[in-house]
């Protein structure tokens, strides 16, 4: 059977169950379309919750980034994760105390003020278009090459997909279709990873295989551990050290900080805590969470060192200092199979400038390659694209592993991607539906009349990612960087607040909002473009050419103090917030029981 042959059976077959769980928990009512019945279990919420969390730029692109640039993009790993443990101990169960459906819809009744609760919907629909863009973009790479089509019909075919599932699921569907895509991710992220990990240490663990020795041809230990090999590749091919820190510490502190308040502020992640029954099970579900979450993330900075090492080894067959793998190679050896697949979608390429059958692989950038090239007849590096999304994706046919584990990998890739854009489309419909129709506007809004706005505000919103994918502002897991900023500027302070300060009044909130949010906008779209259109922007989104010094995806922290500070300062100088409201932040404190949701 032959490989598409095989990505066909697997994709299709993932895809059948998922659309078969979300036809059998189809919501049949609001409760059941936002909260899927506040029936879950927490071990359940905390796999849904994993895949939810665990998208297209945690499984097909994180690793790409840590590959390419080492230890500073380890930063996204700390941040992440960390923003886990914020949002059990400060959010969850108090959110889920409160026992309403959205986050909207607490910010507006902590605040007092439905222009509190728009202007919340309206930085929560900025934050999850933008991180939709990631995980339309993720589902566009992934279809076009398991499909072997360009990635922009991937991405069109990828939409539909979501749209059959999450439209019709709602909450109660899309959890236990979660659950399910959690199992396909899972192992289709560790399974290659332990037999690279084999193949180039002996050691089944990745995580420890990314500290042990290297094997020779004949399986015996080489002396040099994996890190160290790397390291001097890369340093001879004349890019920076793998594993030593090179960006500024301002900015790696920032885009970390502003990652972990961004966990803790997404609207999509923070929903998953009001299915469970009780506010203990909020806590329980973060916990059991972040179990699921360290199964890949533990794994993640292997796969990333393990397929760097691969690549140089491939495209240097020789060594380094020998002759660069040749034309007819690529073109004849089954092993380079895989790069005239990825070449169809148009996110690897590559050119003989210097006509000598070679493909010249290094950083022509750099001064210290500049004398060699030029001794050499070198005219630049000549593996002119290798997009790094595609890294994970393509990672077991670089390894040469069978055709089972690429088909695996073929669904794992796509479940990531949507599952977490199941989610995000999630929080945007009941935005739009529960707290912007029935909230403001037309209040009288029967639930049937709700439940057909929030599908066609999910609809609306897939069309919009797909235009805005087409040219999205980075790499997938840049583009969520700048989603989790946004939402760390906006969202996360008026969270904290709203709990854990009286003083904190509806004009102190909506300001801090609103300063945050448009900062942080403003500011990324001077460094990325206005509304990510490319050529737009005023400024270079590095630490020497960025407006502040800070780069863009780092900005987020930087706008969660200024929402703190606006918010505090104007509250001191208005009206103090009624008593009604100081006790209703009493009892969200209180950590006990929790009343069914009151949809009003």
């Amino acid at each position: 059977m032959d490989q598409f042959t095989l990505n066909l059976l697997f994709v299709g077959a993932s895809f059948a169950l998922y659309i078969g769980i979300a036809v059998w928990a189809r919501a049949g009512s609001t409760s059941e379309f936002y909260a899927a019945g506040r029936g879950v279990h927490p071990v359940t919420n905390g796999m849904a919750t994993a895949a939810d969390w665990m998208s297209a730029a945690s499984f097909i692109s994180m690793a790409g980034l840590i590959a390419f640039t080492g230890y500073d993009n380890s930063s996204f790993l700390m941040g992440w994760t960390g923003g886990y443990v914020l949002l059990a101990l400060l959010l969850a169960p108090y959110l889920r105390k409160f026992g309403k459906f959205t986050v909207s819809e607490f910010i507006g009744d902590r605040f007092y003020s439905p222009t509190a609760r728009l202007v919340a919907v309206i930085c929560l629909l900025v934050a999850s278009i933008t991180y939709v863009i990631g995980q339309m973009q993720g589902v566009g790479i992934a279809f076009g090459r398991f499909l072997e089509i360009d990635a922009f019909w991937g991405l069109l075919l990828g939409s539909c997909v979501v749209f059959a599932y999450a439209v019709f699921g709602g909450m109660k569907g899309v959890t236990y279709t979660q659950v399910a895509q959690y199992c396909v991710l899972i192992l289709a992220y560790t399974i290659p990873a332990v037999f690279i990990s084999l193949q180039l240490t002996g050691t089944p663990i990745p995580a420890l295989g990314l500290f042990s020795e290297t094997l020779n041809a004949d399986g015996t230990s080489s002396g040099v551990y994996l890190l160290t090999k790397l390291d001097q590749i890369v340093t001879d091919l004349g890019f920076s050290s793998y594993t030593e820190a090179h960006k500024d510490n301002l900015n790696m502190v920032l885009f970390t900080l502003s990652l972990m308040i961004g966990t803790a502020g997404l609207p999509h992640v923070i929903m998953r805590f009001f299915t469970v029954p009780r506010v203990s099970d909020a806590r329980w579900s973060a916990g059991w969470t972040l179990v699921f979450i360290a199964l890949l993330y533990l794994t993640a900075p292997a796969v990333g060192a393990m397929a760097r090492l691969n690549i140089s080894e491939m495209m240097w067959p020789n060594g380094v200092n020998g002759e660069a793998v040749s034309v007819e190679t690529i073109e004849t050896d089954a092993r380079y199979d895989w790069m005239a697949t990825w070449q169809k979608t148009g996110l690897l390429d590559w050119e003989d400038k210097n006509g000598d059958g070679k493909i010249q692989y290094y950083n022509d950038k750099s001064d210290a390659m500049a004398e060699k090239a030029a001794a050499n007849g070198w005219e630049g590096n000549e593996l002119t694209r290798f997009n790094r999304d595609i890294l994970v994706l393509a990672n077991p046919e670089i390894a040469n592993l069978p055709g089972w584990v690429i088909g695996l990998v073929a669904a794992g890739g796509l479940a990531a991607a949507l599952s977490t854009a199941a989610g995000l489309l999630l929080a945007i419909s009941s935005a739009v539906s529960h707290d912007l129709l029935k909230g403001q506007l037309t209040p009288n809004m029967s639930e049937k009349s709700e439940l057909l706005a929030a599908r066609i505000s999910m609809a609306a919103a897939i069309v919009v990612a797909v235009i805005l994918g087409l040219n999205p502002p980075g790499f997938a897991a840049q583009t969520v960087a700048l989603a989790f900023g946004l939402a760390a500027a906006s969202i996360f302070p008026a969270l904290m607040m709203g709990i854990f300060s009286k003083r904190v009044n509806n004009v102190g909130a909506v300001s801090g909002m609103l300063a945050g949010l448009i900062f942080t906008l403003v500011y990324i779209f001077l460094h990325k473009g206005w509304f990510f259109i490319p050529g737009t922007n005023s400024f270079v989104d590095s630490a020497d050419g960025s407006l502040l010094g800070i780069q863009s995806t780092a900005i987020g922290a930087v706008g969660a103090v200024i929402n703190f500070a606006v918010a505090y300062a104007v509250s001191m100088n208005t009206k103090e917030t009624p008593q009604e409201i100081k006790d209703l932040v009493e009892s969200v404190r209180v950590p006990a029981g929790a009343g069914a949701a009151l949809d009003h």
